[in-house]
């Protein structure tokens, strides 16, 4: 697996005495997350305009109007939505895997990272993903979780084996 998260900050043992000041970190709270997952939302919405705009470039509109009606592309459809699900998940699991954050959760001092403080594995990532929808879909229940959870874990993290962490006002993420 990967290093422990914030190793060159320590200087002691940088494997021990990172892992226990990263698991020292307390656990994010729902209007915290919600609120990076907001500035998330707003990323993944500019990806996404910039794909329709070049499925438009490539394919042409693709919609018809029929008896009054605006009859749309299946493929096209098809197509976009997957590029759609494809970004979105990228996104995520790409940062997440990379540094434990993003760009949101940098804006709200957050990390996504491993119970044994690592970061996340791209399987982490891809379940924590997956199930984060269903927590989120389900009128939030997954996301309430974490007020009944002893470590406060929402349960797409207890699943996917992370936590979410609020950093130090001192943490730079750009280190």
């Amino acid at each position: 697996m990967s290093d422990p998260i914030d190793s060159a900050d320590s200087s002691d043992s940088p494997d021990t005495s990172a892992a226990q000041a990263s698991s020292d970190y307390p656990r994010a709270g729902l209007w915290r997350r919600l609120a990076a997952l907001l500035y998330d939302g707003f990323l993944v919405t500019a990806i996404w305009f910039l794909l329709g705009y070049l499925m438009q470039l490539v394919f042409g509109t693709g919609n018809e109007l029929v008896d009054g009606q605006v009859q749309t592309n299946a493929l096209q459809s098809n197509l976009l939505f997957a590029l759609m699900l494809a970004s979105a998940s990228g996104f995520y699991i790409w940062f997440w895997t990379r540094s434990g954050q993003t760009l949101g959760m940098i804006a709200w001092r957050l990390r996504a990272q491993s119970v044994d403080n690592h970061l996340l594995s791209p399987q982490q990532g891809l379940v924590r993903w997956l199930l984060a929808w269903p927590s989120f879909a389900c009128f939030g229940l997954g996301f309430l979780w974490l007020y009944l959870d002893p470590n406060g874990d929402a349960l797409h993290d207890r699943w996917s084996g992370s936590k979410v962490v609020v950093l130090p006002k001192s943490h730079s993420p750009f280190n």
